[in-house]
């Protein structure tokens, strides 16, 4: 529901702060007063065309900002995606706010909720809260998709188009699935030379994982080899057992401490017992006894590594011979590293064998497409069914509620045709109308826009009212042509689709505007240097003259008084 409209510096508008509620809001005004002003004001938060000859000064800005509340909750996923924040009152009613705001300069911002966004956004919102309709408009009911949701609404079939529509989304699913496992076997089957003679070049090659790294290594360690066999000779040499070996020294130094009574080097302390001498000399010849063990370990962990070590041309010969088939094979097939060659060679492998003994993985996804695509006929055809039934009683309600409007020859028939299968089902709608006695109904689309088509639109959204969950309507002037009796009908029409609803009506029938529940006036005065447009509401006595006023014209009559009081009092009888 529109709340609050706050218009500034917009044409002919200065500033306007106007709050609406619920039910039926009545304008009127005298033609040229500014009545289609506030709509553009209006339209401009609805996404309309920025223009900035509005701007009434010329050098600032102007600004137009609608609230609504109670908004449809199905616009919540929509601002979880364009990060606009979800607002609620005390009351846990869901609060919106507009502003588009169009600079002298042509730029236009827009913001929802204190939350810049695109125009393209502002359009994707905007249908959720208010329909502007007037007698030079149908755009509405010449979109397919809002022809058929007016018929779904009528249906009352969502349940079905729920199921029908996750089901339409697994088989698009499966077969983008399917289409995509074809096309890789199409060009698989295509390239069949290609990837067996890849597969022989890996075939040869034979990949492992961590191969290449080791065979480095140990290249590296064979390319090293004669000089580090060198060493490694020249160490044992220090450290054997020849006459001046590490191990012959220690053997030899060993015997002579055995023979060295240390004891006696102590000449300053007679007190030393023999056995004290005794065992300080035992420590020294065990200390080299043990160094000579640890020397001849050593000795043989570096002879036994000497023996290990391969100085064989013919080895290092093969490992670089091995290592160049990789360093070749990761530049001709592109990978990152050696290690991705093994994969590859196991997905080529999986290509060819898919190619030539066929795909297992593909029939089942197709005979899965087949069970669905079963299922979505049934269930099109049941979506069709309550279609054509609502479609029917439809065409019978709009025809019953638009004859007493001034359209005796009406005739109106939905027409539900079949068409491939979309996510919506298998139908297409068409609106069929004929206004002239035994006329042939031809395409709403195709019929000039006025005051008939306009009336029929009244009595379609009346009908919808209690179906849909219609978002603000606002009638401006389709009550054009029309005056009596009809008007009277017109304005009670509009007052009981108020009760589902908010309806603002702009009109120039006293009938209609007598049935609202609030009623505001446009009207223009002259200032020093500019026309300026205001809005009011008016009190039940201004209705009272505003509405004769309307009936007789500048000359206000008793009888026009007594008028006005009359259908003021008779619009609770609606």
């Amino acid at each position: 529901m529109l709340r609050n409209l706050v218009i500034t510096n917009y044409a002919l508008i200065e500033h306007l702060d106007l709050e609406f509620g619920p039910g039926l809001t009545i304008i009127t005004g005298e033609t040229g007063a500014g009545k289609s002003i506030m709509l553009g004001a209006l339209s401009l938060v609805m996404g309309g065309r920025a223009d900035t000859k509005v701007i009434s000064d010329g050098g600032s800005k102007s600004v137009v900002q609608a609230i609504f509340t109670d908004v449809d909750p199905e616009l919540k996923q929509l601002f979880e995606e364009k990060g606009i924040e979800w607002i609620t009152d005390a009351d846990g009613l869901s609060e919106m706010t507009i502003r588009r705001e169009l600079s002298a300069s042509g730029r236009s911002k827009i913001y929802v909720n204190d939350t810049s966004v695109t125009l393209q956004t502002l359009t994707l919102i905007v249908p959720r809260l208010i329909d502007i309709h007037s007698q030079h408009a149908n755009a509405k009911i010449s979109d397919p998709a809002e022809r058929l949701r007016i018929i779904d609404a009528m249906a009352e079939n969502e349940e079905l188009r729920i199921k029908y529509g996750n089901i339409f989304a697994d088989y698009v699913s499966i077969r983008h699935k399917i289409a995509k496992r074809k096309n890789q076997l199409a060009k698989s089957a295509e390239n069949l030379e290609f990837l067996r003679f890849q597969f022989e070049q890996l075939e040869k090659l034979k990949p492992r994982k961590g191969e290449l790294k080791e065979i480095e290594r140990k290249f590296e360690i064979l390319s090293d080899a004669d000089e580090i066999k060198e060493r490694i000779i020249t160490l044992c040499g220090i450290l054997g057992d020849s006459d001046r070996g590490v191990q012959s020294m220690l053997s030899e130094a060993a015997a002579i401490a055995d023979r060295v009574d240390f004891g006696m080097m102590n000449t300053s302390d007679n007190q030393i017992s023999t056995e004290s001498r005794d065992a300080e000399q035992e420590v020294i010849s065990f200390r080299l006894k043990e160094l000579l063990v640890e020397v001849k370990d050593i000795y043989e962990t570096i002879d036994d590594f000497n023996s290990k070590i391969d100085t064989d041309p013919s080895a290092l010969a093969k490992l670089s011979a091995r290592m160049n088939l990789y360093y070749e094979a990761v530049k001709r097939f592109r990978v990152a590293n050696a290690d991705e060659l093994e994969d590859l060679h196991r997905n080529i492998r999986t290509q060819i064998e898919e190619v030539t003994l066929g795909d297992d993985a593909l029939p089942e996804l197709e005979r899965e497409a087949y069970k669905l695509a079963k299922t979505l006929k049934t269930l099109a055809a049941q979506l069709s069914e309550t279609r054509s039934k609502a479609a029917e009683k439809f065409s019978s309600l709009l025809c019953e509620k638009a004859r007493p409007l001034g359209l005796p020859n009406i005739n109106f028939r939905v027409e539900v045709k079949s068409k491939k299968l979309t996510s919506s089902g298998g139908d297409e709608i068409d609106f069929l109308c004929s206004f002239n006695k035994n006329g042939t109904p031809k395409p709403v689309t195709e019929i000039a826009s006025g005051g008939e088509i306009a009336r029929m639109m009244l009595s379609l959204k009346s009908i919808l009212a209690g179906h849909i969950n219609l978002p603000t309507i606002i009638f401006d002037e389709v009550d054009t042509g029309v005056s009596g009796e009809i008007a009277d009908k017109m304005g009670c029409m509009m007052h009981s689709v108020a009760e589902d609803m908010q309806v603002i009506v702009i009109t120039h029938l006293p009938q209609v505007a007598a049935k609202g529940d609030a009623h505001f006036k446009v009207y223009k005065t002259d200032g020093e240097t500019r026309t300026i447009t205001h809005v009011r509401q008016l009190s039940h006595e201004e209705r009272i003259k505003e509405l004769a006023g309307m009936i007789s014209g500048s000359e206000v009559s008793e009888a026009a008084l007594s008028a006005a009081r009359t259908l003021l009092e008779n619009k609770d009888g609606v």
